[in-house]
C-alpha cells in the first residue's frame, strides 16, 4: 500500500541553520532547539488543545502529548477527502448511479486466501460459535468480514491513528490543507467544500476524544496505537468510538481490545446484530446491515461473496 508522505511540523524561524566551526556554538543551538521545539508545537496545536481542555481533558497531559516529536500535522488525509468530496457532490440534488451488486474487490475470492478464511474458522471455532450463538450472525459472515478488513489480522494499518485524528480534527478551515488540494476546490464548489471540512472535522475530534478516552481507560500511550489513514484500528477496524458503543470484551479479561481475536469476533458481530442482523435474515436485509459496517456497495458484495466461499457455495447469489 502506497502511503502519504507525512510533514513535520515547522521549526521557529524557519529552516535548521547550517552548523558552525565552534562547538560552544553547536551546544547552544542544541539546547535551543531541545527548548523552542516543544513550544512551538504547542503553539501550533494550541486550537485543539484548548478545545479538548474545555471538554475536560487535563491540559497539562495534552501539552506534553502535543510537544512530543511523534506528533505531527498530516494534512493528506484531510486534503484527499475533501478534494474527492467537494468534487463528487456539487449540490445536494447530486444523485447516486446505478447499484451493481456484482462488482467486487479483486483478489479476495482467491482460493488461497479462502483456504486460509476456513483454517481460520477451525482454529477459532470456539469463539466464532459462541459470538454466532450469542448474535445470531453467521460464522462465515464475521470471518468474510476480518478477511477483508485485515487479512485476518495481518493488516491493521501502519498509520499513528493519533496523528490521522488529531490532523483532521484540527482543520476547522481550509488554509491549513489549501495548498495540498491541488486545484480540486476552486471558487464554484468552495461553499461546499468548507461544508464538507466542518462535518470531517467534527466527525474527527469527536474520534479523537473516544481515542484518548480508550487508551487512559486502558493504561496505553495514545501515541502506540497505529492503524488505517482515517484512524480505524484493530483486526475488525473499529473508529475510537465504536469501541465504547459495540465493542465486547469476548475473553472476558476485563478489557475491551479490537487487537484480539476473541475481541474482535464478538464485536463485529455485535455490531451487525445493533445495526438490524437478525437470525437468518434475507439477502437484501443481510446487504443493508453489512453496508452500516461499511458505506460501500463493493465491499458489501465482497463480503457476501466471500462468506458464500468460505461455505462452500460459491455459485451463490450476491
Amino acid at each position: 500500500m502506497n502511503l502519504p508522505e507525512v510533514y513535520s511540523l515547522p521549526l521557529l524561524g524557519g529552516e535548521t541553520p547550517a552548523p558552525r566551526p565552534c562547538w560552544r556554538f553547536g551546544i547552544l543551538c542544541f539546547t535551543l532547539f531541545l527548548l523552542l521545539v516543544p513550544a512551538a508545537a504547542q503553539a501550533y496545536w494550541l486550537p485543539l488543545t484548548e478545545r479538548l481542555i474545555a471538554d475536560g481533558f487535563d491540559e497539562h497531559h495534552l501539552q506534553m502529548l502535543f510537544s512530543r516529536p511523534e506528533v505531527r500535522f498530516e494534512p493528506l488525509t484531510m486534503a484527499g477527502k475533501i478534494s474527492l468530496l467537494a468534487s463528487k457532490y456539487q449540490d445536494s440534488s447530486s444523485i447516486p448511479g446505478p447499484v451493481n451488486h456484482n462488482k467486487v474487490y479483486k483478489g479476495y475470492g482467491n482460493s488461497r486466501l479462502i483456504a486460509r478464511a476456513r483454517s481460520y474458522m477451525r482454529e477459532n471455532r470456539a469463539s466464532l460459535k459462541d459470538a454466532s450463538a450469542r448474535y445470531g450472525v453467521p460464522e462465515e459472515i464475521i470471518v468474510s468480514i476480518l478477511l477483508v478488513e485485515t487479512r485476518l489480522g495481518r493488516s491493521t494499518g501502519r498509520d499513528l491513528v493519533f496523528n490521522r485524528l488529531a490532523s483532521m480534527a484540527f482543520c476547522t478551515d481550509l488554509e491549513p490543507i489549501r495548498p495540498y488540494l491541488n486545484g480540486a476546490v476552486n471558487p464554484a464548489n468552495e461553499d461546499n467544500a468548507r461544508y464538507w471540512l466542518r462535518k470531517k472535522s467534527d466527525w474527527a475530534y469527536n474520534e479523537l476524544k473516544a481515542l484518548l478516552n480508550y487508551a487512559a481507560l486502558n493504561g496505553l500511550d495514545p501515541l502506540d496505537l497505529r492503524g488505517s489513514i482515517y484512524g480505524a484500528i484493530g483486526l475488525c477496524q473499529f473508529m475510537p468510538s465504536n469501541i465504547f458503543s459495540y465493542g465486547v470484551d469476548g475473553d472476558k479479561d476485563g478489557r475491551i481490545d479490537p487487537f484480539v481475536t476473541t475481541d474482535a469476533i464478538h464485536s463485529i458481530a455485535n455490531y451487525l446484530q445493533k445495526h438490524g442482523w437478525q437470525g437468518n435474515i434475507g439477502r437484501e436485509d443481510r446487504r443493508k446491515v453489512i453496508f452500516a459496517y461499511n458505506n460501500s456497495t463493493v465491499y458489501v458484495n465482497t463480503i457476501l461473496a466471500v462468506a458464500d466461499r468460505i461455505r462452500g457455495r460459491a455459485g451463490a447469489k450476491r
